[in-house]
């Protein structure tokens, strides 16, 4: 090719909708929106927040991003090798650019996502930047608007990148104590654990045209499903129809609606209504968190697939086992009191060595018809909305919260992200950082993803020896970024996903031992160490008054920042 046709052809376009040709700059003067067909561009970072913020009033967060490999993950590419591309690719330094503006002369606080870093994953890094941001709104008293684009949590991190959901989640949570307004802005595309927790938990959700947006992506649901999609689905328009969003904005249009909605809520500083519970002012470099004494040799020596293998055993026990056998008096309470009662979600009263509680659990089954019976333990929007419904009941009556997670991962079905999925996750992410009584969670089997997690942000985390709990199944990883499935087993490993693995990150706090072979072998011994391991940790915390109950809680979560991340990697 000559450089005289280069040069030609770096002036023309041609639209991803309707194949039109168009010239670079007239695509450009529209906001990169085909004047032909509509179809809205993605857009960097960068001219996103050239477009919203008034002319140079864009102060970048001066917290640089932390490199982190937490797990030391490798599949075809080392990790950080992938890092250094993602970096040369786009000029930034992560997935997302945060800083503080003024949009029509309103102050706020700003978090815009980049997809073409990653797939604008969530990470510990972006995390840690997009919690600062939100902890930067609430010292300056102002709004907070975050722009999402992402396909989910990053899974070269492991767990660690699953536990940003919960702390950016908890920061909104203090903004939302404070009575600071906070709005997302949804791009295509938003998915995954970005869905699942701040991108549907503020205070406002718009949706850009064309956006798209669900806890599954299309391609997931139609494998899982063997069902065709409906047309739009998952769309902005599809997003509206269906309760999901309050409006959805053109991109021209977009400034303009954030000005209304910024004037409408008083724009510049706020007065605080009370102190509200979020942690100190955050240094960049933090000493690392005493982690717990190891877990015994012959748990760590378990290889990660095997240990996957047991996790899945159709004898394990199930949540109704261990309230038969663990807990005392166990009376069911159904329904989300909006027309659904999720069979994969069990709750209810019951007693604990004299004393009253909520537990609440992932139920799969033994045999295959109660396997699909409960879905395989996999919670559709209305088993979240139940499981919201008795936490909250239990703090107006003062119980405590005892949960049982035991899930691949939340329902991917149609219905399902109908029905608002990932909004329903997030809402139960977000209550439980604000929660007014103790809650006590046990990862008891398989701990899937944002499913796993909607039960598990509490104040004391208890791992079975032989369960696992991971932002991604191996399948799922390697089908990803392997060849093939049937990688499964070295994505396992690479994943991090055993008890002992957790709890050297910090994770999981204690890791509940199991008899000889798997809790599939003796049911009953197996109840009896999950009875005793939530004694221990959940008496201690009834001492504790509420106010610092939360705070502690919130500091947990808020510790798996990217500056803890990289302290645990060094210390590998």
């Amino acid at each position: 090719m000559t450089a005289t046709a280069s040069a030609a052809e770096a002036l023309w376009s041609r639209c991803g909708g309707c194949a039109t040709l168009l010239y670079r700059k007239r695509l450009r003067r529209n906001l990169d929106v085909c004047p032909e067909c509509g179809r809205h561009t993605r857009l960097a970072a960068p001219e996103r927040v050239r477009q919203l913020v008034d002319p140079s009033s864009f102060q970048p967060l001066p917290d640089r991003a932390v490199e982190v490999d937490p797990i030391g993950f490798v599949d075809v590419l080392p990790y950080p090798h992938r890092l250094t591309a993602a970096r040369a690719d786009t000029g930034l330094a992560e997935a997302v650019l945060c800083g503080t503006a003024t949009i029509g002369r309103f102050r706020c606080a700003l978090a815009v996502m980049d997809f073409r870093f990653l797939g604008g994953s969530l990470g510990c890094a972006v995390g840690e930047l997009i919690t600062r941001t939100a902890e930067q709104a609430l010292d300056a008293g102002v709004p907070l608007i975050l722009v999402t684009a992402s396909g989910g949590a990053r899974m070269q991190e492991g767990a660690l990148s699953l536990m940003q959901m919960a702390t950016v989640s908890q920061a909104i949570a203090a903004l939302r104590e404070a009575g600071l307004l906070t709005v997302s802005v949804l791009t295509d595309p938003t998915y995954g654990g970005v869905a699942a927790s701040f991108a549907t938990c503020t205070d406002l959700v718009l949706a850009e045209s064309g956006a798209r947006m669900g806890f599954a992506g299309p391609r997931v649901i139609r494998q899982v499903t063997g069902r065709s999609l409906p047309d739009g689905f998952q769309t902005a328009e599809f997003l509206l129809r269906h309760g999901q969003v309050d409006m959805v904005v053109p991109r021209h249009a977009l400034r303009a609606r954030l000005v209304a909605v910024l004037a409408a809520a008083g724009g510049a500083r706020r007065p605080r209504s009370g102190a509200p519970v979020h942690p100190p002012a955050r240094p960049v470099a933090r000493p690392p968190d005493p982690r717990p004494d190891p877990p015994p040799a012959e748990v760590a020596a378990r290889d990660a697939w095997e240990t996957v293998r047991l996790a899945r055993h159709p004898r394990r026990p199930t949540t109704l086992d261990y309230l038969e056998t663990a807990f005392d008096g166990f009376t069911e309470l159904h329904g989300d009191r909006l027309g659904g009662d999720c069979p994969a979600i069990v709750g209810g009263l019951a007693r604990l060595d004299g004393r009253h509680l909520m537990v609440i659990g992932h139920q799969k089954g033994h045999t295959s018809a109660e396997l699909v019976t409960r879905n395989f333990g996999m919670a559709t929007p209305a088993g979240h909305r139940k499981a919201l419904r008795l936490m909250r009941l239990a703090a107006r009556l003062g119980l405590p919260v005892v949960t049982l997670v035991d899930t691949p991962g939340a329902d991917p079905g149609i219905d399902a992200e109908e029905h608002g999925q990932a909004a329903a996750i997030a809402e139960n992410i977000l209550a439980l950082s604000m929660l007014p009584t103790p809650v006590v969670a046990v990862v008891t089997g398989e701990g899937g993803s944002g499913g796993a997690l909607a039960l598990a942000v509490a104040d004391r985390v208890l791992m079975l020896q032989h369960a696992v709990y991971s932002v991604i199944s191996p399948e799922g990883c390697a089908a990803i970024l392997w060849p093939g499935r049937t990688a499964a087993p070295q994505a396992a490993r690479a994943l991090r996903l055993t008890a002992p693995d957790l709890c050297r990150l910090g994770i999981v706090d204690e890791v509940v031992p199991e008899p000889t072979g798997s809790a599939a072998d003796d049911p009953e011994a197996t109840a009896r160490a999950v009875r005793e391991a939530v004694l221990a940790n959940l008496l201690p915390l009834l001492d504790v008054p509420i106010g610092a109950l939360v705070q502690h809680r919130r500091r947990r979560f808020r510790r798996f920042g990217a500056a803890r991340a990289g302290a645990r990697a060094g210390a590998r």
